[in-house]
């Protein structure tokens, strides 16, 4: 999957970030398939069409590298879900604006949920340390919004952090089962529409089971 190079930069720079960018989409896709134990640099290497010394010359090692594709795609969402919980709007339009955004997130980077995966069985230090920086802060920022809009009446009384762990798994199963789900339904869960059907699913089923007036519009 393409990655945006910034504007402004100098021939050679755009030609480093494209490189290092194409590194990064076959490092995600390899990791996610083989693991970070399994994956090997050179494989990475050869199918980001570069030599091994040039991605040592991006990445010092492989544990870099790995770290790298999560956090390209972790401090980008980082980013946007705080605006969104930081903004004016009502409880109701932050929880489903962040929703919205996280199903955006995951659908276009498919790999994603099996990277993180692949990393919470690894054993590795990285996983605290990513856990940390990247999805403590919008644990707690998601939790404290529930809790208002329960206060409030907006939402249903429900448990926040469990409704938290619900949210997330409502747009990460999906894709991360995405072979059991082919198996099962013998449809595609990549095609547009089927991701689209999802989409509406998803939001759907928050609409009527976390808010307490599903039809109330927005705000």
């Amino acid at each position: 999957m393409s990655r945006l190079v910034p504007l402004g930069l100098t021939p050679r720079r755009q030609r480093g970030e494209r490189t290092r960018a194409s590194i990064l989409a076959v490092a995600e896709r390899i990791f996610a398939e083989l693991g970070p134990e399994g994956a090997r640099t050179d494989v990475i290497a050869s199918a980001a069409g570069v030599n091994k010394a040039l991605l040592y010359y991006y990445f010092r090692s492989k544990d870099e590298l790995f770290q790298a594709v999560l956090e390209e795609h972790l401090s980008e969402f980082r980013r946007r879900a705080l605006e969104i919980f930081n903004s004016r709007s009502s409880v109701r339009s932050k929880i489903a604006a962040y929703m919205e955004l996280h199903f955006e997130r995951i659908a276009a980077r498919p790999y994603y949920p099996r990277l993180v995966h692949r990393l919470m069985t690894s054993g590795s230090k990285l996983v605290e340390q990513v856990f940390r920086e990247y999805s403590a802060p919008l644990y707690k920022k998601l939790v404290e919004i529930i809790d208002e809009g329960i206060q409030s009446g907006e939402l249903r009384p429900v448990d926040p952090h469990h409704m938290v762990y619900s949210l997330v798994a409502l747009s990460v199963f999906y894709f991360s089962a995405a072979p059991i789900v082919k198996a099962v339904s013998h449809k595609d869960p990549f095609d547009p529409a089927n991701v689209k059907l999802r989409r509406q699913e998803v939001m759907n089923f928050i609409q009527y089971g976390l808010f307490r007036h599903p039809e109330a519009p927005s705000a």
